[in-house]
């Protein structure tokens, strides 16, 4: 093997690559207009956002129950079939979007959530995985974001099921969701 003497001994790898890159230049980022929103709801979605916002509206004030960092999550809906949860749980299904909510207030993570599902029903994507997190820095309180998700998810119509994922996709900090598709 070879030794780089400096920086700038792979001189004919510089050269090759500039003339590849040619007169290429960077792509100068406009900045964005705060004043407008960052989304807009289609006219044939409007409603199905009027019953998202509804059914989320009060859901803050709802007491979540208490959860353990190292509890699985589990729901399923009567439609959803054993079958179905077997497969989910063991990741058989494609994950099309993902939201971490790391870091986030109880309030900002159910508003994120909110808008996540909402695009994600628009999309009719049928799996997605929430990350939350384990809640090993909450302290005594648990995991507060993990257990607002348990507690959220179960309220919206749009979710079919929900489960903690394998440990190599987020294990306990993370669920994987079945969305109604139709």
């Amino acid at each position: 093997m070879g030794t780089k003497d400096s920086k700038h001994s792979n001189s004919q790898g510089n050269t090759l690559f500039r003339s590849a890159v040619g007169d290429a230049q960077p792509i100068k980022q406009r900045e964005r207009d705060q004043s407008k929103p960052r989304t807009s709801i289609a006219p044939r979605h409007a409603q199905q956002q009027k019953h998202l916002a509804a059914n989320t509206s009060g859901i803050e004030q709802y007491a979540p129950t208490s959860t353990t960092p190292g509890e699985k999550l589990n729901f399923q809906r009567g439609s959803v079939s054993r079958k179905t949860m077997r497969e989910l749980r063991r990741g058989k299904y494609t994950v099309t979007e993902e939201i971490d909510l790391h870091g986030m207030t109880s309030s900002e993570a159910l508003s994120a959530l909110r808008n996540f599902i909402g695009y994600c029903s628009r999309k009719r994507l049928n799996c997605v995985r929430i990350v939350h997190g384990k809640g090993l820095g909450s302290g005594e309180r648990g995991p507060v974001l993990k257990a607002g998700v348990d507690n959220w998810l179960r309220q919206w119509d749009e979710v079919l099921a929900y489960c903690s994922t394998p440990e190599s996709d987020g294990g306990t900090g993370a669920v994987y969701v079945l969305l109604k598709t139709e």
